[in-house]
């Protein structure tokens, strides 16, 4: 008794710092999305209505929501088969080449996330290093269309998330035990069979980690569709900083906020069902 009342001491601030800074945040959002929004002054009248979530099913806000949920899968399929294969060499990887490697990944972290996608911002104008490459070595004639797409914009939450696959895959892959590949080569296994029997399902924890974690963040990271894409790539965070700032309908960013956390619920329990720990997604 002595130990748990102990360890319920030590819980105690991390509980409590919980309770006020998420569960409160949390269901303050949710209050506000069932008032009335003040038409004069922004904020919210102290009056129930539904009409915050009846506004959603509207064609309109239906369409970018259905679009976030796209660019969230392919962002997710991109760094599955670029970070997938990646983690993997990088577990196999010995000495300085892991270290290196390694470093590459993790290098990007230490400049702000927005400042990055500005420099793609960069590379992909009219007149940027993309263009005048590729029209110096003859393959194009006048400049390519690179920015303000939705090629861009994938390509920017594809560059930003990478990591966040890269990273899990290789932890699972770092415990793997290489004796049980060895086995199955001499039993006659070939290098396909030996990954799809053996690598594929004992990596399969970093890998569903890794698609939570690269999934989740895609369906709000706004900035990056603002810096990148065009008017037609409007995302669900787009819609919750237009709400927020320029429209001043708070009751109704916060229904937006409410319907993309029971998204991120949605995902998390299914992670939980396909059996997913919380301790994979604690690995980085």
């Amino acid at each position: 008794m002595k130990k748990k009342n102990r360890s319920g001491l030590l819980a105690a601030p991390m509980i409590l710092w919980s309770l006020l800074f998420v569960g409160a945040t949390i269901l303050y959002i949710i209050v506000l999305s069932f008032l009335k929004p003040n038409a004069t002054s922004g904020g919210a009248v102290l009056e129930f209505t539904l009409e915050n979530y009846r506004k959603l099913l509207q064609p309109g806000y239906l369409r970018v929501f259905l679009q976030t949920l796209k660019l969230g899968i392919e962002t997710t399929l991109i760094c599955v088969a670029i970070g997938y294969p990646f983690g993997l060499l990088m577990a196999r990887a010995r000495g300085r080449w892991k270290s290196a490697l390694l470093l590459l990944v993790i290098v990007p972290f230490w400049t702000n996330a927005l400042v990055r996608i500005y420099g793609w911002r960069i590379l992909l104008m009219g007149n940027g290093a993309v263009n005048g490459a590729l029209m110096a070595l003859g393959l194009i004639e006048r400049p390519l269309k690179l920015l303000n797409t939705h090629g861009a914009v994938v390509l920017g939450m594809a560059y930003g998330l990478l990591p966040f696959m890269i990273l899990p895959t290789y932890t699972s892959a770092e415990k793997l035990d290489r004796s049980l590949e060895d086995a199955g080569r001499d039993l006659g296994a070939k290098p396909w069979r030996v990954f799809w029997t053996v690598e594929l399902p004992l990596t399969l924890p970093g890998l569903k980690a890794g698609c939570v974690l690269v999934f989740v963040p895609s369906l709000a990271l706004f900035f990056i569709s603002d810096l990148l894409g065009g008017p037609s790539d409007v995302l669900v965070g787009n819609l919750v900083y237009d709400q927020l700032l320029k429209a001043r309908d708070w009751p109704f960013a916060a229904a937006i906020s409410v319907v993309l956390l029971v998204v991120t619920a949605i995902v998390m329990g299914v992670y939980r069902r396909a059996g997913g720990k919380s301790s994979d997604m604690t690995m980085l």
